[in-house]
């Protein structure tokens, strides 16, 4: 089947394929497009779509045979912290009241994808205006080859990282409320953040590439003749501040298959062409990887992605 440019990945199913091809879509992997200062031509994983209601769902799903993810790898966040320890809140002059590094900004995560959006295909195949062309409305990600869905492990990320961000004063707003909804689309997922007049935006992913390929980069925004066109400069300033504090607290590799010193520069994806405020993308890893996808499924390693993307965000606002 042949690969577009999208907004995430897909989970496999043989029902929904033929209605893709009929659609006129394809499928990818989150970093498998354009992108102007490769290393080498994306890499998508395997061929994957939505499931139609009749199909299989995916592993852990509360209508899949297969085993759920183990108690441990759900864990919720605690109120307010993590596992991991942050420096970032420091005594005040005196001894009064911590000072709050981050209070007044406001911070808007986009987990990516949704966890039910393999059961309405067609909500999510709707094709939506990103300026630079048409694409779907949403995708339901990738996995790992043992069944942790991308939309899981986003969700997951994202609420440590929202809980972090506000311990240390920001507002933070999140682009879905749960990961058992469908959508929302991307051109939705743009909006929270304008609407918000956000400081800083981020959109967490996992990427679905080849079992040998690994690492992470970070997607900036390019110049479309658009509303993200002024903030682009200041989204290259994010991904940099994110990308440095992502490999310092992960210890995760650059990507060996995509980008140039983990950053990529694209002008094909919604969430980040309909911005108006700093944004990019991060994929935190290849979920097809074994080694990156033992580290995913693990609470621990998870809250220090948590931790690193929010000390990222940390130096860029201050």
């Amino acid at each position: 089947m042949p690969t577009v440019p999208r907004e995430g990945k897909n989970v496999t199913s043989r029902a929904l394929a033929a209605a893709l091809v009929l659609c006129g879509l394809g499928v990818a992997a989150c970093g498998g497009a354009q992108d102007d200062g490769a290393a080498g031509p994306a890499s998508p994983g395997p061929a994957t779509s939505p499931a139609d209601p009749g199909a299989s769902a995916p592993a852990g799903s509360p209508d899949s045979d297969a085993p759920a993810t183990p108690a441990e790898e759900r864990t919720a966040p605690p109120s307010g912290e993590t596992t991991a320890t942050s420096d970032s809140t420091v005594p005040a002059p005196g001894g009064s009241a911590a000072v709050k590094p981050l209070r007044g900004k406001v911070v808007v995560i986009d987990p990516g994808h949704n966890g039910h959006n393999y059961r309405d295909p067609s909500a999510i195949n709707r094709q939506v205006d990103v300026l630079t062309h048409k694409k779907a409305c949403d995708t339901t990600g990738t996995a790992t080859n043992d069944g942790y869905a991308e939309a899981a492990f986003t969700w997951d990320v994202s609420r440590r990282l929202k809980a972090l961000l506000e311990s240390r004063g920001a507002t933070v707003k999140l682009t879905r409320p749960n990961n058992t909804g469908v959508g929302p689309c991307i051109t939705e997922r743009a909006a929270v953040g304008n609407r918000a007049r956000a400081d800083a935006a981020i959109s967490v992913h996992a990427d679905g590439a080849r079992a040998t390929d690994r690492g992470f980069h970070v997607i900036i925004p390019k110049k479309i003749n658009g509303p993200v066109d002024p903030v682009v400069d200041d989204s290259e300033k994010l991904g940099r501040a994110v990308r440095n504090a992502f490999r310092n607290g992960t210890g995760l590799p650059y990507s060996t298959y995509i980008g140039r010193n983990a950053l990529s520069f694209r002008n094909d994806l919604g969430g980040l062409n309909l911005s108006k405020v700093p944004k990019v993308f991060i994929e935190c890893g290849n979920m097809r990887n074994a080694d990156e996808a033992r580290k995913f499924r693990n609470a621990q390693f998870r809250a220090r992605i948590a931790l690193s993307l929010a000390n990222g965000l940390q130096d860029y606002l201050t």
